[in-house]
């Protein structure tokens, strides 16, 4: 094989790396604790089409509309932001919210006499 095809090979290799630190610090993909296969692999898949979208109307943004002068082009970061600020609202209102760590507290506190339960039965 000639030289320049491991040198390309090798050169594609910073792409790559950029892309998973983008997907990192975009989409959370590296904010899963891993305990199985299956929680992970929905989160990954999850992460990886958040940043698949931002990536594509990053694009879309660049084809339709070159930028102005004075700024520099949209990113995903500011599509992030701007995605969250006008698309993204709280569904619940004030009650729910109080509400919503007691309910919390009530079934971990299910779950854990149920596993004490079990724990007993078994010993």
């Amino acid at each position: 094989m000639p030289l320049s095809t491991p040198v390309r090979v090798a050169g594609r290799r910073w792409t790559v790396e950029e892309t998973f630190q983008s997907g990192k610090g975009l989409a959370g993909l590296d904010e899963h604790q891993v305990r199985r296969w299956m929680p992970w692999h929905r989160w990954v898949t999850f992460a990886m089409l958040d940043h698949a979208f931002l990536t594509v109307v990053r694009a879309d943004e660049h084809a339709r509309h070159p930028k102005p002068d004075e700024l520099i082009p949209l990113t995903c970061n500011e599509i992030q932001r701007l995605f969250t600020a006008l698309v993204i609202r709280p569904v619940h209102g004030r009650t729910h919210r109080l509400d919503w760590p007691h309910w919390r507290r009530r079934h971990q506190a299910r779950s854990q006499a149920s596993h004490y339960r079990r724990q007993a039965a078994q010993t």
